[in-house]
């Protein structure tokens, strides 16, 4: 074995240092550092490949292989064109400029410097080329591989059919082209750049240019190559004005009356448009300029052409504009601005499908002429609209209390609002909610238990929306474990949920909970074809490495005919099997044919639809219960052309998802269906059961009545002033100061003839707290008018109450706050307030809004009372609905006021406070009756309970009223 001897240096005093002998490594130790590098590189490679299998098994399970494999195939494609044009271009770049180096370099210190970095890579010059390319083709075609999705929409690009008015060209160059053009000239001047940097280098190393050199600062063939590059990079900026013309149909820009205004106004179709021209034209010059220079060999004219080209973009491009928008636009603004603002408004109209909306002058103040005419109005009241009691964001409690069974069990914290036909046939608008898997809850976590027992939840639980349960809770349509009543007979098991976040294998050795009841633990093992088989070596072994949990690959209770399912949430799904989708914030449950299926709202979306505003999904659609409640759509995305384009569902057994086509003119979901072929379903195979589920979807709904704050005027002028604006109320019923949430209830507007489910809002004017507008949309997807937005508008001479007024107004009325202070003093229980819902009712306004009670020792709340006011009528507090209609119209006395007795004369003898003090007394041991028959399951005592405490709550309110005091 040869062996190298060191020698330590003789530093002059006393002997030299012994001889170290440093021996190569054993052929054992060689073999073993050789072993674990493989090892390690074969673990790196199955990393890879774990996440890459996963994948596949997962699309083809859902039978989406397909979006799968186009999506593959297009980044492999983007990334290995773009990455070899980079790297072929550097790399060639590179050795042309080595081609060209001089024979002899010139004398002198600097080049004696470089002749040491010459020297140095002489050796390694090809693998140098090599590993640079290399890296530079990584990084660009990785950058490309990125761009799949404008790639698929620039070759799948469908038409709109509609032009722009500046170019006549149709909306879909904007929406599908231009981005593709975009990226092409980015990339164009990455690779420019980095050719001309690493050209420059070269030639720099190899003497062809100069710095500090006698002589030539560069080599006529530095100069020429040099020269070639600049031209190249001029003429991308050539391309880049000409585009830019384009590119200002989609610019944002402000405008005091659209805070996000997008597409020309007066100062660029007048100024930057024909700028833009001239500068094309100059680069185009200049371009020519710097490849004259292969012939002429002088820098003298390209630099000329390079600081004019300068000059004019900073002069035509910058100043000229502006003393145009100072000069010309200024002094007179709104009347040069108002074609812009015209064609703005008309195509942010149609871009967010608001251009059918209605808007009808409504009164909103109406006066009773006399009693006849009061019983008219509480008559209507009881057709106009089936006022819901139930707030679904707020009786999640109570569910979860009287219907969880099991602390495994768990209910969303907004529940949701569907339709369903009751024993008579006839529709009631039901609020509903999935009894999911809490896998908090379970009692012993450990592997087996969160991953093989515990795996889904079970039953739909739904309860009238208009009606309450004696006590005040949900009146239950279906509930119970397993779930009974009117939704028949359906597959109660939930596999697939919101709340259903982790992993589980089913279906294998290890039995499944199903449910319990009084006679114990019924176990299930999965029948569905969900999921990914185990069975396979090879796929535990991914899995393993994909969820970093290594008892997968050789846990016992994993065998045959063992699945693993994840993705288990609608929203996961739907956006994994369509990519190109915005899915709505709110999937919501339903029963259809004797399975639950999630219903899916999704969004085809644009930033490029011009002239359009633009509008942040995020900012548009949270209210005051996007703070924790539900999720808010693509919160950062910010777009100028939506469309609820798909219908998706998922069952939550099976967890198969369906992709639906809705809107069969939208021009975007059909440049996806061409690109991904087969992956969406026709909207005729919607099945008609299905149909009476799906509705107006609220993300949807909230965008629109952004842009309908400004957008609800077409007429140039009065938008320019803005003294038209709206605005979102804030939620009155919270302290959140968010924007109020729109809500679903059955109802008809002044012109339709019956109730149709609808979403509603409210708006009011600007920085004001009177009512601006009612807005209301055919929420009901059988119906012809699904989609109509209808728009009242309120008179501004004669101010209405918005919501905020309009919850002042209960709060501060005495006869009010002084039995919700008695409610609040019964074992210092809370107030809370349910869905303020306003329904315009014979040329005025009809308020209603449900009263919740939420005992000290309870953690749900129960429906008490209901406030109702109309117009100038006093508002009143009543134990129902009815009765606060009845009251409200005068049609009945109320139970709580301070009206004086017939004659006139005073109220009669004043109780005692002790009276007041036996009747609270009476409560509280009702109340505290009522917990215990609660805690030992005697739901019939509990309601007996109930009617005690309502009796004593009434005692305690009428002997308040005349003039007895609470507190003794």
């Amino acid at each position: 074995m040869r062996t190298l001897a060191f020698q330590m240096p003789d530093r002059g005093g006393g002997p030299t240092g012994p001889r170290i002998r440093v021996g190569r490594p054993s052929r054992r130790i060689r073999t073993l550092l050789m072993t674990l590098g493989v090892l390690a590189v074969l673990a790196m490679l199955f990393v890879m490949f774990a996440g890459f299998w996963t994948d596949w098994l997962w699309y083809r399970s859902v039978k989406y292989s397909s979006v799968f494999t186009t999506t593959l195939w297009t980044k492999i494609g983007l990334f290995f064109a773009f990455g070899v044009v980079m790297a072929a271009s550097v790399g060639v770049n590179i050795w042309l400029a080595h081609r060209l180096r001089p024979p002899l370099s010139a004398m002198s210190m600097e080049q004696q410097s470089l002749d040491r970095y010459r020297m140095g890579i002489a050796p390694f010059k090809k693998w140098a080329l090599i590993a640079i390319t290399a890296v530079i083709g990584l990084i660009a075609g990785a950058s490309a591989s990125g761009e799949w999705r404008t790639w698929l929409q620039w070759v799948n690009g469908v038409p709109f059919g509609k032009t722009d008015p500046q170019f006549g060209k149709d909306i879909s160059f904007w929406t599908f082209d231009l981005p593709w053009y975009r990226f092409l000239l980015s990339f164009g001047f990455a690779c420019a750049v980095l050719c001309l940097v690493a050209a420059a280098l070269t030639h720099y190393l190899y003497g062809g240019l100069r710095l500090t050199s006698p002589g030539s600062r560069a080599t006529a063939a530095a100069t020429g190559h040099l020269s070639v590059l600049l031209g190249i990079f001029v003429s991308l900026k050539a391309i880049a004005y000409w585009l830019d013309r384009y590119g200002l149909a989609v610019k944002s820009s402000g405008l005091k009356s659209a805070d996000n205004w997008t597409g020309l106004r007066y100062v660029d179709a007048n100024a930057y448009l024909p700028a833009k021209t001239i500068l094309f034209f100059i680069a185009a010059i200049c371009a020519v300029l710097f490849f004259a220079t292969l012939w002429r060999r002088t820098w003298q004219l390209p630099v000329i052409g390079f600081g004019l080209m300068v000059l004019s973009a900073i002069l035509i491009g910058g100043l000229y504009p502006a003393i145009v928008q100072k000069f010309q636009v200024q002094p007179n603004e709104q009347a040069k601005e108002a074609p812009y603002i015209k064609q703005n408004i008309k195509a942010t109209r149609d871009a967010y499908d608001i251009q059918g909306s209605e808007v009808t002058p409504y009164k909103g103040n109406y006066k009773p002429a006399d009693k006849a005419d009061s019983q008219r109005l509480r008559d209507d009241a009881d057709t106009t609209a089936s006022l819901r009691l139930l707030d679904p964001n707020v009786v999640s409690p109570a569910f979860q209390q009287q219907q969880q069974v099991r602390g495994y069990y768990q209910f969303p914290s907004t529940l949701d609002v569907d339709r369903y036909k009751d024993k008579g046939g006839a529709e009631q608008d039901t609020v509903i909610g999935l009894r999911e898997l809490n896998i908090a809850g379970i009692p012993e976590r450990n592997w087996i238990n969160d991953h093989f027992k515990y795996t889904h939840g079970y039953g739909a639980v739904a309860a009238k929306g208009t009606e309450a349960a004696d006590g005040g809770g949900p009146k239950y349509t279906e509930s119970d474990l397993p779930a009974k009543g009117q939704l028949g007979s359906y597959q109660q098991r939930v596999y697939y949920g919101e709340k259903t976040s982790q992993y589980s294998i089913v279906g294998g050795p290890q039995k499944e909970l199903d449910y319990s009841d009084d006679s114990g633990e019924k176990s299930y093992s999965y029948q569905g074809n969900s999921g990914v088989s185990l069975a396979n070596p090879v796929n535990r072994a991914a899995y393993a490495v994909a969820f970093g949990e290594p008892q997968i690959l050789y846990s016992g209770a994993i065998g045959d005919g063992s699945r693993i399912l994840y993705n288990r949430t609608p929203k996961e799904r739907v956006e994994s099997v369509a990519p190109w989708l915005t899915i709505d914030g709110d999937a919501y449950p339903a029963v259809i044919d004797g399975r639950i299926k999630w219903i899916v709202d999704a969004y085809t979306t644009s930033n490029g639809y011009p002239y359009a505003s633009r509008t942040t999904l995020g900012d548009s659609t949270a209210d005051s219960l996007t703070d924790g409640q539900r999720a808010v759509v693509a919160q950062q995305n910010q777009v100028n052309y939506i469309r609820n384009s798909v219908k998706a569902t998922v069952d939550a057994y099976d967890g198969s998802v369906k992709l639906y086509q809705w809107d069969e003119k939208d021009p975007v979901l059909k440049t996806w269906m061409k690109s991904f072929p087969g992956t969406v379903e026709k909207k005729n195979a919607i099945s008609p059961s299905l149909r009476e589920h799906l509705r107006y979807p609220q993300d949807l709904f909230k965008v629109q009545r952004q842009l309908l704050t400004t957008y609800h005027v077409t007429d140039p002028g009065t938008f320019y002033t803005g003294s038209e604006r709206w605005q979102i109320p804030n939620d009155p019923t919270t302290k959140s100061g968010n924007a109020v949430p729109p809500y679903y209830l059955s109802m008809k507007m002044p012109d339709q003839k019956n109730r149709a489910f609808s979403l509603t809002t409210t708006f009011t004017p600007n920085k004001r707290d009177n009512l601006g507008a009612f807005m209301a949309v055919d929420a009901n997807a059988t119906s012809p008018d699904y989609g109509k937005i209808r728009l009242l508008k309120l008179p501004s001479q004669t101010p209405v109450p918005g919501p905020q007024l309009v919850q002042s107004k209960f709060n501060s009325d005495p006869n009010i706050a002084n039995e919700l202070n008695i409610l609040k003093k019964l074992g210092d229980s809370e107030i809370e307030y349910g869905n303020l819902l306003t329904v315009p009712l014979d040329g005025g306004l009809l308020y209603v809004e449900p009263v919740y009670l939420r005992g000290a020792n309870t953690n749900y709340p129960l429906l008490k009372k209901v406030l109702v006011s109309y117009g100038d009528n006093k508002p009143v507090l009543e134990d129902s609905l009815k009765d606060a209609l009845d009251v409200v119209f005068g049609k009945k006395a109320p139970s709580t006021g301070t009206e004086k007795p017939p004659g006139g004369g005073e109220t009669g003898q004043q109780p005692s406070g002790q009276t007041v003090q036996q009747a609270l007394s009476d409560a509280q041991k009702a109340y505290e009756e009522g917990e215990k028959a609660r805690t030992a399951g005697d739901w019939a005592g509990y309601g007996e309970a109930q009617k005690k405490l309502k009796a004593a709550l009434d005692r305690a309110a009428k002997a308040s009223e005349k003039g007895g005091k609470p507190g003794g």
